[in-house]
């Protein structure tokens, strides 16, 4: 019996294995009289046509702000948003920012005490270099082997 191959081609469900762009929107305010704008307006003028045609799924808008420093607004999908001040910054600079704004997720920055997470403790033990490997709890508290 000759072995077939398969026909049919994966098609992707729900988004999985898809990957999905957090970032659904970025506002680029700015100032046309303050100095603090300067390296804004440069970005704006020259990088962004760039910029947006590298990112068709970002939605983006630019408003003017008057007597205020520039900031670039990021809207994500999970309803929430984050603001980046771009007060002084060069036009490379500015573009920096827009990267770091488009790549985040919009969750709040949570302190990571260890990489890993995990409910049971490692059976092993504690990894020491000066006793020849892993330490178990029975040796650092002094208890008979079993």
């Amino acid at each position: 019996m000759p072995v077939a191959a398969i026909r049919a081609v994966s098609k992707g469900q729900n988004g999985v294995g898809a990957f999905i762009l957090q970032c659904k929107r970025l506002d680029f305010h700015y100032c046309d009289w303050a100095g603090s704008s300067k390296g804004m307006n440069a970005f704006l003028k020259h990088d962004l046509p760039t910029f947006a045609r590298a990112n068709p799924s970002i939605e983006i808008t630019v408003s003017p702000r008057p007597r205020r420093h520039p900031v670039i607004r990021g809207h994500y999908i999970n309803g929430r948003e984050r603001v980046i001040c771009v007060r002084n910054l060069e036009k490379a600079q500015v573009q920096q920012k827009a990267e770091i704004l488009k790549n985040a997720n919009g969750e709040k920055v949570k302190r990571v005490n260890k990489p890993v997470g995990s409910l049971n403790e490692s059976v092993r033990g504690v990894w020491d270099p000066y006793r020849g490997g892993a330490v178990s709890v029975r040796d650092v508290l002094g208890l008979p082997k079993r």
